[in-house]
């Protein structure tokens, strides 16, 4: 135990993670393209000198990454010890996103960077960054149709990207020859960069203060203390069995949809996960690696207690049976574009689905549930340059015990927001139409869902190509405890006069589009929470007056006359 007094403990724990906010401005504010500058698509952390392990993230960092980058540092590590015979010097940093090897999608790069203090490793730095093109067979990298990984783009193994202080230019251009728009890469290279060397002045300057030692026992202690606070959680939930399950549409090749099964097995303070009941590994992107399938597991439950602090600690009462056989453990080649964007949200809203009858006060109906991922990428004859344009977007929240679900929330898996409307027309040359709520898409409940969101896209100059990986086109976010489910994702682009469905009908990839054509999304609903029939007449007359329901849409949700009735 430690002999830390309560403020110095609170002071350091709080100093580790402003280092890492400071990380995350520092690339924010640095970065080229608008997904890190304004969509904040992006995470910085610090992790243990030995095994990778979460000592700190930022608060700025999207959830999803609390995992996957304490396994790609330990992959990081392992890689020094099998190619690099130990040897580490001041300056280096490594540059991997393979997916296999503790990664997500080939988009989110990560930079991992030993931290030296008075020459003794102390500690590694790491962030992710998710680059708007790596390659592959469509712009902006998700390919609904990729087979194998190598379709999706590059892949990187660990390598020295800086050593000592120089960044290999060797390395680089093979990046660059790899890349669409590899003019405009080399801002958010320095910009990962830089954030690193924030983080490398900031932890020292923590530890001149402090002392090595001191700063130590601190993070032991904050390790400790999250799984103490963690278990104590835990504890307050009924021991049992629960089951849920959640489905993705398609993989995007194979029109059939794909299912999680999700058994949880609570005993005393600890929460043992079983997914191995799930469908099989699937042809196309939308197999997870183990990385991340882990990693939804954890957001999922810093979801359900979000007052417990972010660390290793608060992740040891979870334990995750490994679905191997499943397309949840993804293993080379198979392609995995879909995985960190969609699929751990499916995974996430199967957790929740399994445990809302035994803490229905802390749970709520299902979220959106998808990133709805759109790559636009093409040639602006009046610039005279290529773009790739990739945008996410915003849904409805599931309802809860006590209220509605939000509208237009970020995604489960982060808090990134789409890029204001005004910077993406400044950049690119595309015009938007309409960007609304996509009213009556919030799941009929006691409490309803929130409301997802529409947008129209008009292409303003040249030709582009239109590729999207989306879910929750087939059934809409689940609605719990009598709850209805949210509306469902929908996609159509209208070229040449007519309109264009996908045939997976959220999944899609090259579909050309000229001037003037329009690309139209409207994206899910939250579900409803509780028997809708007992929603309050009054709240179900302000939806009517505020145009979120017509009238008679909303007795046929709500099954009751208005209370102007």
């Amino acid at each position: 135990m430690s002999n830390l007094d309560p403020v110095t403990l609170t002071v350091i724990q709080n100093g580790l993670i402003q280092v890492c906010n400071e990380m995350d401005l520092a690339f924010v504010r640095a970065a080229f393209s608008p997904v890190i500058s304004e969509g904040m698509d992006r995470s910085d952390g610090i992790y243990d000198a030995v095994d990778g392990a979460l000592i700190a993230q930022g608060e700025l960092g999207l959830p999803v990454f609390v995992g996957t980058m304490q396994f790609s540092t330990r992959a990081v590590i392992e890689r020094v010890e099998t190619h690099y015979a130990g040897r580490i010097d001041p300056g280096d940093v490594f540059i991997v996103n393979d997916p296999y090897l503790g990664g997500t999608h080939l988009m989110d790069v990560r930079f991992v960077k030993p931290f030296f203090y008075r020459g003794e490793l102390f500690a590694w730095l790491a962030n992710t960054g998710h680059w708007p093109d790596v390659g592959g067979m469509v712009p902006g990298g998700f390919s609904a149709s990729a087979t194998e990984v190598e379709q999706e783009g590059l892949r990187l193994p660990p390598v020295k990207f800086w050593k000592k202080g120089e960044m290999d230019q060797e390395i680089l251009a093979i990046i660059l020859s790899n890349i669409r728009i590899a003019d405009q890469r080399i801002g958010d290279v320095k910009a990962q960069a830089a954030a690193l060397a924030t983080g490398e002045q900031r932890l020292t300057a923590l530890i001149d203060r402090y002392g090595a030692e001191t700063v130590r026992q601190a993070i032991a202690e904050m390790r400790h203390r999250a799984e103490r606070q963690m278990r104590a959680r835990i504890a307050a939930i009924p021991d049992g069995t629960y089951e849920g399950s959640s489905q993705v549409d398609s993989d995007g090749v194979v029109d059939e949809p794909l299912t999680i099964r999700m058994k949880i097995t609570k005993k005393g303070d600890d929460l043992t996960f079983d997914m191995t009941g799930s469908s099989p590994p699937c042809r196309g992107p939308m197999n997870s690696v183990i990385a991340t399938t882990k990693s939804a597991i954890y957001l999922a439950v810093k979801h359900i207690f979000p007052e417990v602090p972010i660390n290793a600690g608060t992740f040891e009462p979870l334990h995750i049976i490994e679905p191997e056989g499943t397309f949840l453990y993804a293993r080379y080649p198979r392609p995995v574009s879909g995985c960190a964007a969609e699929v751990s949200q499916r995974i996430a809203e199967a957790v929740f689905a399994a445990l809302t009858r035994a803490i229905p006060d802390l749970l709520f109906a299902a979220p959106a549930g998808t990133s709805g991922n759109l790559g636009v990428g093409g040639y602006d004859p009046e610039r005279g340059r290529n773009y790739i344009m990739y945008l996410f977007t915003g849904g409805g929240y599931g309802g809860f015990q006590g209220g509605d679900g939000l509208s237009n929330g970020c995604s489960t898996i982060g808090i990134s927001k789409m890029p204001p409307v005004e910077v993406l027309e400044q950049f690119f040359p595309v015009l938007f139409e309409e960007f609304s709520l996509h009213e009556g898409s919030g799941g009929a409940g006691e409490f309803r869902g929130g409301f997802g969101i529409n947008y129209a896209i008009r292409l303003r100059r040249g030709e582009a190509r239109v590729s999207m990986v989306m879910d929750h086109g087939r059934s809409g976010p689940q609605g719990v405890l009598g709850g209805s489910d949210g509306g469902v994702n929908r996609v159509a682009v209208q070229r040449d006069g007519a309109t264009y469905i996908p045939p997976h009908l959220s999944k899609d990839q090259d579909i050309r589009i000229g001037v003037g054509d329009v690309v139209r999304v409207s994206t899910p609903g939250g579900g409803g929470f509780g028997d809708p029939a007992r929603r309050d007449p009054a709240a179900i007359a302000r939806d009517v007056a505020r145009g979120y329901y017509g009238e008679a849409e909303a007795r046929e949700k709500f099954g009751k006359r208005l209370a102007a009735e």
